[in-house]
């Protein structure tokens, strides 16, 4: 089984940061607390977000579980409670079951539908080759450092199926639908103080920064990636990957 996962750690006060229902530097804003100035198919399309998770239909059950698996890792949640985590995966799901494209696709790519099965196959294989177990029952650390071989275009172990479509290619249209999905949603909304959609009231205070009336002003906090992140592994220039969080 995957080891537990440590936490951000808040460095002002001390302690882990997790279990939290609004995670974020706006603490108790809530966009969907202006859905009264909103018109009814706004309203209908943002509430469906919350309310309606969309069941998977399109990968089966070992594959969902490999690519929730991935997600977790791309888009970690761990701060989050969990009756506030938010649905990424099914979105995905729900793009490929009905076989809808994000506009484009490359040349050298295959269907996104085709693209998907095979390279969550390649990272389930390369675990096994690499350590042993399953993607899924790797450790989060193991799981990290085979993702960021992905992301850096030097798939470890290497695998076949990166000899018929791009590591770089794949990797981008898989972190595309993950921070889509996430960013797509009401709560992710309240996380970055995104006052939601615009119409029909609009917005008055365009520059310098300024709140509007019922937007909340930015609280900051230190914050550190969790100690068994890959994202604090040292590059040659002595920087981290993701360096400290959302205080610097």
């Amino acid at each position: 089984m995957t080891t537990k996962r440590s936490f951000p750690f808040d460095s002002v006060r001390g302690r882990e940061i997790k279990d939290l229902p609004q995670p974020g530097y706006y603490n108790g804003f809530s966009t969907l607390a202006q859905k009264d100035f909103w018109d009814e198919a706004t309203l209908r399309v943002v509430e469906e977000r919350v309310e309606q998770t969309p069941p998977i239909r399109f990968f089966n059950e070992k594959e969902a579980a490999t690519m929730q698996a991935i997600v977790d890792r791309l888009v970690p949640q761990d701060d989050r409670a969990a009756d506030r985590t938010i649905p990424i995966l099914p979105v995905i799901d729900e793009r490929l079951f009905k076989n809808r494209l994000n506009g484009f696709r490359y040349e050298d790519m295959p269907p996104d539908q085709e693209a998907y099965l095979r390279g969550v196959q390649a990272i389930d294989e390369m675990a096994m080759g690499r350590y042993g177990v399953s993607f899924v029952d790797a450790s989060v650390h193991q799981q990290e450092l085979l993702l960021k071989s992905l992301r850096d275009q030097k798939p470890e172990p290497d695998h076949h199926v990166w000899q018929t479509m791009p590591v770089g290619r794949f990797w981008s249209m898989l972190l595309e639908d993950c921070v889509t999905a996430y960013y797509a949603h009401p709560w992710a909304w309240d996380e970055i103080g995104f006052g939601g959609p615009s119409y029909p009231r609009g917005y008055m205070r365009l520059e310098n920064g300024l709140p509007e009336p019922w937007e909340k002003d930015e609280q900051r906090y230190e914050w550190n990636a969790p100690a068994d992140s890959v994202s604090e592994l040292e590059l040659p220039d002595n920087k981290t990957l993701a360096g400290n969080g959302g205080g610097q």
